[in-house]
């Protein structure tokens, strides 16, 4: 374990709290969602949708939770460092991945989100929590929250536009592989992908509005590329909904207008905070 992650036991030891089991809740998330994506991908190669996955995949989000929640009661406030709001977006997108599967929607987007979710977990665990609680008051905070769960949204939103590529390439190749079976229609993903991407931009527009009433300098220096490449994305989110619903746009221009404008959004959220707290030591 990282630095902060001994700095993480040793504080839980000086308040008499029971490290064993915060150590081991995300273990237990993780293999949860490795647990998850196997009974996902026997499915698939099987060409079946079982749904003996999504309990699986809700008790590694619940674990995962409540890793945050430990560190937060620690900390007597909210953690939101750069493996913080990596793990915080991957329990969004297990979350709704879930919620998605529990629908009959999708459930194959399970095998890439929840090893992902894993991952990102993987890392906030190794690295520790930080040393202090953001000092953020209530409408930072909510300007946070927007910004996490539209980063999960359109996250989601940019794996539906990688299965629906591969989808295209494969029927055009006519190359019908079993694991095609656990896919939606075509017409149904892509419908299902502008509906997340729907939902993703209006969160993500509650997100700029929030930051333009709530955050005092906007334009501060550590903060005008993140305010200007999220703008960008904004704007190409925009621009293919758009396109949408006047041009009708589909297949290949759709995929490339969702990974171009969710690049611009990796770009200003983590990209900047990881340049920030990782390479220079300042705070995100």
């Amino acid at each position: 374990m990282g630095t902060r992650a001994a700095q993480y036991t040793g504080h839980a030891a000086r308040t008499g709290c029971a490290t064993l089991p915060r150590m081991l809740m995300p273990a237990i998330a993780i293999v949860l969602y490795l647990a998850a994506t196997a009974l996902l991908w026997r499915g698939a190669a099987a060409g079946s949708q079982g749904r003996g996955w999504i309990p699986v995949s809700l008790l590694a989000v619940l674990f995962h939770a409540e890793t945050h929640v430990e560190a937060w009661r620690l900390l007597q406030g909210p953690d939101m460092h750069f493996f913080a709001a990596l793990s915080l977006t991957g329990i969004g997108m297990a979350a709704l991945t879930a919620a998605f599967g529990a629908s009959g929607r999708m459930p194959a987007l399970g095998i890439v989100v929840f090893p992902l979710a894993a991952l990102s977990l993987l890392g906030y665990a190794a690295y520790g929590h930080a040393d202090t609680a953001s000092t953020l008051d209530w409408r930072l905070q909510l300007h946070a929250w927007l910004a996490l769960l539209a980063y999960a949204t359109l996250a989601l939103a940019a794996v539906l536009a990688l299965f629906l590529m591969l989808q295209e390439r494969a029927l055009r190749r006519r190359e019908f592989h079993r694991w095609l079976a656990a896919l939606p229609p075509l017409t149904e993903l892509e419908s299902l992908l502008f509906r997340s991407i729907a939902v993703g931009f209006a969160l993500l527009t509650a997100t700029l509005l929030t930051g333009v009433l709530f955050v005092e300098n906007l334009f501060a220096q550590h903060l005008v590329h993140k305010t200007v490449l999220s703008l960008l994305s904004w704007l190409a989110f925009g621009a293919l909904l758009l396109g949408r619903w006047r041009r009708g746009w589909r297949g290949e221009t759709a995929v490339r207008w969702t990974l171009g404008a969710m690049a611009l959004l990796v770009l200003a959220f983590f990209g900047s905070k990881f340049v920030l707290e990782l390479v220079l030591q300042r705070p995100g």
